[in-house]
């Protein structure tokens, strides 16, 4: 089948990857040049595990091509995929102004019947103003789809190939025999199918986002319960998810949820809510809960450093969660932004990250990997669950800072392991292991440290 992908952004390449893996024709259209031309040079550079493979071996056996000619990639395709961006505008409501973009381009170059799908999130109701806009300007035989995408970054290809469901909201009886001729090998190997009205799969990706949004904001409530009564959050997550009607998935104490999508989505339910009169409070603590959750991260270095004016941190971990190079509405980006306005100095360090957040804070300090960020800082703040961090040497470290106070916001550590090499330790949803008495109250100074 010719396919043709609207959008290079990470859905659209692991989409175009992923279906001529399949022996499909596909060719990915963006607006932006240069990209494309590093793609057709086979210069991925992505994150995700496994992509850069799969793109490589897919164009070299011809399935998989770039282009910018949306005019002649539309003409050509029986299935046309809709993944542009729809990020968060000024007002906070999803900005439709590429997807609309890209329907009149779709609009006036389709030949002969077209299935469009749209896999961008977009608001509930959005997938028939396309569907209308595109008649208006074609006589063309089409049919439209809402096909949502649940990739997670850091495993995107592998969600895409073997997935728990994939949602497909469509009523043409062509376009769903389409769907599931694409979608056949992916879900044979147990993945569900559901085939469900346009409306009704808009609001499934809102409300998918916003359910795993919901069990972060509820578990850092608890987990700061925990830090004040001495429970900890792990065990109370392991207790909790062995209840099957609840599971363990999204359970873990965090830094805060962070990215492109979750908060958006989040924001555009809350929206859909109020636009209906309804009652959109739940979300809104959701949302009101992370927010202050990133931002506590802060008074817990602030516990035991007292002041920070002058104090060096590092902070490791800079993208919102590992397996990804995105740094959008991360907790790492959050603490900086309040380290530098109190005063400190930070050494930020992360495997993927550090060219975007240099985009944010080009003047802090990037290190060339995590020991040479500690070396004489009062703190190490760990935001990222990245496998390179759960390693840490902390035998090496103790002789590199100033203090030896961890702030573990993933709770990647054994407390009592670095207490056994004398370091203070703060964690997210445990109490803290303290060296000396009248800790976090007063500031420590280990001043005696080797640097």
């Amino acid at each position: 089948m010719k396919l043709s992908i609207i959008g290079t952004g990470n859905v659209g390449l692991v989409t175009g990857a992923c279906f001529s893996a399949q022996g499909h024709e596909v060719r990915c259209v963006d607006i932006d040049a240069e990209k494309i031309e590093r793609l057709r040079d086979l210069d991925i550079s992505s994150s995700e595990p496994g992509l850069d493979d799969l793109v490589r071996r897919n164009a070299e056996a011809g399935r998989l091509s770039f282009t910018t000619d949306a005019a002649a990639a539309v003409a050509e395709a029986e299935v046309v995929f809709l993944c542009v961006e729809t990020p968060q505008g000024e007002d906070g409501k999803p900005d439709l102004d590429r997807i609309l973009e890209a329907a009149g381009t779709v609009a006036a170059n389709i030949e002969g019947f077209t299935l469009i799908v749209i896999k961008s999130t977009v608001p509930v109701g959005t997938t028939e103003t396309i569907g209308g806009k595109i008649a208006e300007g074609t006589a063309e035989p089409f049919s439209i789809a809402c096909n949502p995408e649940f990739l997670k970054a850091g495993s995107a290809v592998e969600d895409f190939r073997a997935p728990d469901r994939i949602v497909v909201g469509a009523d043409d009886p062509r376009s769903l025999e389409i769907l599931r001729e694409l979608y056949g090998t992916f879900t044979a190997g147990g993945g569900v199918l559901l085939e469900v009205d346009s409306r009704t799969a808009e609001l499934i990706k809102y409300a998918s986002n916003a359910m795993l949004a919901c069990r972060i904001s509820f578990m850092n409530s608890l987990a700061g319960l925990c830090e004040q009564i001495g429970a900890d959050a792990a065990e109370l997550a392991r207790g909790i998810g062995l209840d099957r009607r609840i599971g363990s998935g999204a359970l873990d104490a965090s830094a805060g949820y962070g990215g492109a999508c979750l908060p958006k989505d989040l924001r555009a339910l809350i929206d859909t809510f109020r636009e209906r009169g309804l009652d959109a409070r739940l979300f809104e603590a959701i949302e009101s809960v992370n927010e202050a959750q990133k931002a506590s991260h802060l008074e817990r270095l602030r516990s035991f450093l007292g002041d920070l004016e002058g104090r060096r941190i590092a902070v490791l971990g800079l993208s919102f969660k590992a397996g990804s190079d995105d740094v959008t509405n991360s907790a790492a980006t959050v603490l900086i932004a309040q380290l530098l306005e109190a005063g400190a100095e930070v050494a930020a360090w992360d495997p993927v990250a550090i060219e975007n957040t240099r985009r944010v804070f080009p003047g802090i300090e990037y290190a060339g990997d995590a020991y040479e960020a500690a070396r004489g800082a009062s703190a190490i703040a760990v935001m990222s669950e990245w496998d390179s961090l759960r390693e840490l040497d902390f035998q090496a470290l103790g002789s590199l800072v100033k203090n030896k106070l961890v702030l573990d916001c993933r709770g990647l550590f054994d407390p009592a392991s670095l207490l056994e090499l004398g370091f203070n330790y703060c964690a997210v949803g445990r109490p803290p292991t303290l060296l000396g008495p009248g800790c976090p109250e007063g500031a420590i100074d280990n001043d005696d440290a080797k640097r």
